[in-house]
């Protein structure tokens, strides 16, 4: 029985991890935020996996079901003449690749490089995000060996800064396929995140784990353009949209819950964001203006390799 429940098991996880890959037909930044105050400790690696559901409202406020008839309509045309809805079209593709309405997950590893600063990298499939964390206040011991003043319900505090570089596409959903075959909508964006992170342990030198909670500042840099080769104003071929540059920043705050013994724990956790993404440059001389609210709850599981060196 144990030898099934294994191997069970192992089959579970790998059509978990399958399945989310291909749900996460697009990628964004991950601003799920599973750290706590205190960084991995000198010598110590940390990794995990992370799979979470981006709820953003620009995206959902665009996506109507007017919006997807138009969508389905331009797609079976062979000529589409511009119109107010053509508009919408472009204000719905913008807003699923600033901000898109998927699941997100993603792979990662962590090491302590010095008592108090630890760097990582996570994979999101299809984005390659690299950070680091500055641990400001609390003992900077491990479980094996705590650190002076380190007990259950001791106050971390640290900050981080999280890069993240990724070519935009939009989710792999029918109505946007539609829209994208009319307008070819090309896209990169650079991120940036600071979290500033709170937490309280749960035994000494998180044992049991970490309540953490804290505020996040984001920033983003996005390069797009449009390229449609049947959208017409009467018999003028409308032109393609030239690149265009735009940053908008992000604010917001999280809590998260570490939970587990030792060398293994679950991570569950929220994140709540706020940006005015600002206004966009469309086909035709329109422009569109977006902002939205974005709600990221997910799911983690830890892994803690000490180091056995010491």
């Amino acid at each position: 029985m144990p030898i099934r429940f294994a191997t069970s098991f192992r089959r579970s996880g790998a059509a978990l991890l399958l399945a989310s890959a291909l749900l996460s037909g697009a990628c964004t930044a991950p601003r799920s935020i599973i750290t706590s105050g205190k960084v991995t400790p000198k010598g110590e690696f940390r990794a995990g996996y992370n799979l979470g559901f981006n709820i953003a409202s620009a995206p959902i406020a665009q996506a109507s079901s007017a919006v997807k008839q138009a969508a389905s309509q331009a797609a079976n045309e062979q000529k589409v003449n511009y119109t107010e809805a053509t508009t919408q079209l472009q204000a719905a593709a913008l807003a699923y690749v600033l901000d898109p309405v998927q699941t997100t997950s993603d792979l990662f590893i962590r090491y302590g490089i010095a008592p108090r600063l630890d760097a990582g990298y996570k994979y999101t499939f299809g984005s390659h995000v690299f950070d680091a964390q500055y641990q400001l206040l609390g003992p900077t011991g491990s479980i094996e060996n705590p650190g002076a003043g380190a007990a259950s319900g001791t106050l971390y505090a640290s900050v981080g800064l999280q890069f993240a570089s990724q070519r935009a596409k939009l989710p792999s959903l029918p109505f946007l396929s539609d829209i994208n075959s009319v307008l070819n909508l090309h896209a990169t964006r650079y991120d940036i995140l600071v979290p500033l992170t709170f937490s309280n342990s749960l035994g000494t030198e998180e044992e049991i784990g970490a309540i953490s909670y804290g505020v996040a500042y984001g920033h983003t840099w996005m390069t797009y353009g449009f390229a449609p080769t049947k959208v017409y104003n009467g018999s003028v071929q409308v032109p393609s949209l030239p690149d265009q540059s735009r940053s908008f920043s992000s604010f917001g705050g999280f809590v998260n819950l570490k939970i587990g013994y030792r060398y293994v724990y679950f991570v569950p956790a929220v994140s709540l964001f706020y940006q005015n993404y600002g206004d966009f440059a469309l086909l035709n001389n329109n422009s569109v203006s977006l902002k939205g609210v974005t709600v990221i709850p997910s799911l983690g599981l830890q892994l803690r390799l000490p180091n056995l060196m010491k």
